[in-house]
């Protein structure tokens, strides 16, 4: 039996303790009732603090540990929830906590994050050189505190090994389906897949992301080059009359945007126009051939294939899953 530590810690986002434990506990026991057999119960689950003592969950609702991290013997597994946008490392028992999860790793403990438990996570800096993931809204905060990670907010979740990361709130299930499938074997995740509607085999966020631009820059004329291009996305758009207007050669301003904005200007107008064609999938009942005229490409194969690339699904998939109409 696998022993699966849940380390809690004040405005820890509710859901992403709670669900991980579910997962892991109805492992060889819900397929196992559900088929009229003897429950097999495969993890061991405990909610433990940096101290032992109860933490306040997002929401105001109290969580009791069931010990001190301290007092749980070597982990398998240690969960690390998401404190959301609360995470401050300047927080009393931080240091404690990373400390720990540092020296559980060098014991033979796997760690795993949800959604912003990525920010703890790579506060350890296991994870630097590595691949992450993180909810997609978190990306630039992310970004900015460890730039020596390789963030992947495309995806779902990420493996490198023994350090794992699931995406957003939700992926919490499809972390925890994952680590069930690792540890125990893909016929026992199916198991898990089946008895709690959960699909095994999501690995993608990209289509849930929304593009947001980086504009806290002081750089003026990248900026006014970025508005003027969200404004005239429909229409023929080239660099060199982007770097003119900026009184700038081609190759300084190419390096200038990628500076402030962390795209390539090639990339910025896609994902505007990747923005803007999902909008009206979503919105009407325009055919993808028009959408695409109309944010400003002539080839549609080519644009359908930029689309895909940004979202992880065809523009015909993405108005079933999200069309108002």
């Amino acid at each position: 039996m696998k022993n699966v530590a849940i380390l809690a810690a004040e405005n820890s986002v509710l859901s992403t303790i709670a669900s991980p434990m579910d997962m892991f506990l109805q492992a060889g026991v819900l397929w196992n009732i559900t088929m009229g057999e003897k429950p097999s119960p495969l993890f061991k689950v405990q909610i433990v603090t940096s101290d032992g003592k109860p933490v306040t969950a997002a929401g105001n609702v109290p969580i009791i540990p069931a010990c001190s991290m301290y007092d749980v013997e070597d982990p398998d597994l240690i969960i690390i929830p998401s404190q959301g946008f609360f995470f401050d490392p300047r927080e009393k028992n931080h240091g404690d906590r990373i400390n720990w999860l540092k020296q559980s790793y060098e014991k033979g403990s796997d760690l795993a994050s949800v959604c912003g438990g990525a920010f703890t996570l790579a506060s350890t800096g296991l994870l630097d050189g590595k691949t992450a993931t993180t909810h997609w809204g978190l990306a630039k905060r992310f970004k900015k505190s460890f730039p020596k990670v390789n963030l992947r907010t495309d995806l779902l979740v990420t493996d490198e090994g023994r350090l794992f990361c699931g995406g957003g709130i939700s992926a919490d299930l499809n972390l925890s389906l994952y680590l069930i499938r690792k540890y125990c074997g893909r016929e026992v995740a199916l198991q898990s897949s089946r008895c709690t509607m959960v699909d095994l085999d999501s690995v993608y966020q990209s289509p849930f992301s929304v593009f947001s631009p980086e504009k806290n820059h002081t750089d003026v004329k990248i900026l006014n080059a970025q508005e003027w291009m969200e404004k005239n996305f429909r229409n023929d758009i080239n660099v060199q009359m982007l770097a003119n207007e900026a009184d700038m050669s081609v190759r300084q301003f190419n390096r200038r945007f990628k500076t402030a904005t962390a795209e390539t200007v090639n990339n910025y107008l896609q994902l505007i126009r990747v923005e803007a064609a999902k909008v009206d999938l979503v919105n009407t009942s325009l055919s993808f051939e028009e959408i695409a005229t109309n944010t400003g490409y002539e080839n549609v194969s080519f644009f359908r294939r930029v689309f895909k690339q940004n979202t992880s699904v065809t523009p015909a998939e993405y108005r079933r899953r999200f069309c108002q109409i």
